[in-house]
């Protein structure tokens, strides 16, 4: 990735958490931290892989995202604005009565979003049929669905997995954003999914691991998952839940739960600097 390019992504990434933290603080509820976490895989995405356009958002050639993590809608959200599906502006009437903007994503409601999710582990499953569908119809189009750590102990994703491997379904790829870190605690505390690689390669998955915050590597994993034929790839990415904002990261407490006052301008300040620094 050149330099310029890889200086345009992590300058709207940063604005990308900006609009995290403008949803949730205005909401007053939200789960930032996995939000932050997958915030530049989805930046990379909308802003550079993805065949969308925000004045046809269900052309039918397009390609879908599935946010199985569906809580991080705060971070889908704020992409899908500086992807200009709909005003920046909106992302402060996140959760409010009446807004299209609910808690989790919601298809029919958001242009931009490709299927309703938040029941953890049935996000995958979607993702598979959407792929399947574009086999049998002999459609170009390719599908991203974006899994949660803690997530994928829900054994719905491993009937998936098989589900997919099955059907050669190389037009998907899965992203595990793998930050260690899930409502209760730690996720090798809680219930260890460890090792997800080799468990997703016994499920005859391609498997590439990577620095999910290190744009270059990101570019260069879905690369890779173009060349992969007749069987899904998984780009697993160790992240840091809460990054960018310095008190929030890697801190358990801040995955469900909103900033006040003081919180809110304290982060805004971190990723203000950040942008401008960027921007110089």
């Amino acid at each position: 990735m050149d330099e310029k390019l890889r200086k345009q992504l992590e300058i709207a990434a940063t604005k990308v958490r900006m609009g995290v933290i403008e949803g949730v603080y205005n909401a007053k509820a939200g789960h930032p931290g996995g939000s932050l976490s997958v915030a530049d895989t989805l930046t990379y995405l909308y802003m550079h892989r993805m065949h969308v356009d925000p004045n046809e958002p269900d052309m039918p050639s397009r390609d879908r995202l599935v946010l199985s993590k569906g809580h991080t809608a705060p971070a889908l959200y704020s992409v899908l604005a500086q992807r200009g599906f709909f005003p920046a502006e909106e992302l402060k009437t996140l959760r409010k009565q009446g807004s299209r903007l609910q808690g989790h994503p919601a298809m029919g409601k958001v242009p931009g979003v490709d299927m309703s999710t938040g029941s953890l582990g049935q996000g995958i499953s979607a993702a598979c049929g959407m792929a399947l569908s574009g086999k049998i119809s002999c459609d170009i189009y390719k599908v991203y669905a974006i899994l949660g750590d803690g997530e994928i102990q829900e054994g719905q994703v491993w009937e998936a997995a098989m589900f997919a491997a099955h059907y050669k379904l190389d037009n998907l790829v899965a992203v595990v954003d793998n930050n260690g870190l899930q409502i209760d605690g730690k996720i090798s505390d809680v219930m260890s999914p460890y090792p997800i690689d080799q468990k997703f390669e016994a499920f005859g998955w391609h498997v590439i691991n990577i620095n999910g915050h290190d744009f270059n590597e990101i570019e260069k994993a879905f690369n890779e998952a173009e060349t992969v034929t007749g069987k899904p790839t998984v780009i697993i990415q160790r992240s840091t839940k809460g990054k960018g904002v310095s008190f929030m990261e890697n801190q358990v407490g801040w995955h469900g739960k909103a900033p006040n006052d003081e919180e809110y301008a304290k982060a805004m300040e971190e990723l203000k600097a950040h942008l401008a620094e960027l921007e110089k």
